[in-house]
């Protein structure tokens, strides 16, 4: 009795280029690529405001935002394909061991690429990274889901300003985590109904579309009077008129105050080491 050959035959060149190509695609779309970069962006920015070491804060954000984001999709593989999620990559065909192995690797080059930031810094980022992976594995269907934001998002300034041995003025620790979490419940707004399905009961989940709605937008306009006082009435108004308006209207106005409050933290960016 022979072998069948075919069996071992491999797959034509340009058969397996495509196959590589495709899942470096989905890679990229299960790292959750709009957060990751938003994040880096942030933190090397502000890093590059106060020449706090900009190009190893963006390797370390980077490695640590793409762990957050392939392990979401990871954990959350059962869920996405119980409601046939056509938007996430394990639905479309990536292998949740290839998302797996690649939270795992993003993970382990976290570790030494914080540190390189020195020790206080390099702990506080692994700090807000394992936050995020704690939301992940399960906060996030408890109503302690906005903490791991909270904690998150606060530790941000904070990684920046300790690489030049100081920690971030309150003002930038509190709007960094009321913007965290005002970005969690503008998050789930989109994903409601879906999240009721596979059992996602977060905080905004908890409060439905109008109660995480406000809640956005009440962490979103104190972050901006925390960064100014100037700021508060347009973003009031922002947000007023986003509810007015009802529908899309509202998650948009919550992006646009959040864009004005990122923006703001920017402008002062030079004032984390002074004190300001």
């Amino acid at each position: 009795m022979g072998l069948d050959k075919t069996a071992f035959r491999m797959q034509p060149p340009a058969v397996m280029t495509t196959t590589a190509v495709l899942t470096i695609r989905r890679l990229g779309q299960a790292c959750h690529p709009g957060p990751t970069l938003a994040v880096t962006a942030l933190a090397t920015a502000l890093a590059g405001s106060v020449d706090a070491r900009p190009v190893r804060v963006a390797l370390a954000f980077l490695a640590g935002q793409l762990s957050v984001g392939w392990s979401n999709d990871w954990i959350d593989a059962r869920r996405d394909q119980a409601v046939a999620r056509a938007d996430k990559p394990v639905v479309q065909g990536l292998a949740v061991s290839t998302v797996r192995t690649a939270a795992l690797l993003a993970a382990a080059a976290c570790v030494p690429l914080s540190l390189a930031l020195g020790t206080r810094p390099g702990l506080a980022h692994l700090v807000a990274v394992a936050s995020a992976w704690a939301y992940n594995l399960g906060l996030k269907a408890t109503l302690l889901s906005w903490l791991p934001y909270a904690l998150s998002f606060g530790l941000l300034p904070n990684v920046v300003t300790l690489v030049r041995q100081t920690w971030a003025p309150w003002w930038a620790t509190a709007a960094g985590a009321l913007l965290g979490v005002g970005a969690h419940a503008a998050n789930v707004l989109p994903d409601l109904s879906q999240d009721a399905v596979t059992g996602v009961h977060g905080l905004p989940q908890r409060l439905g579309a109008r109660g995480a709605s406000l809640l956005a937008g009440a962490c979103l306009v104190s972050a901006s009077l925390a960064l100014s006082a100037l700021a508060v009435v347009p973003a009031v108004l922002v947000f007023a008129l986003g509810l007015w308006r009802g529908g899309r209207a509202v998650f948009l106005s919550v992006i646009l105050v959040a864009a004005v409050d990122v923006a703001l933290l920017l402008v002062r960016g030079a004032d984390l080491v002074r004190g300001g």
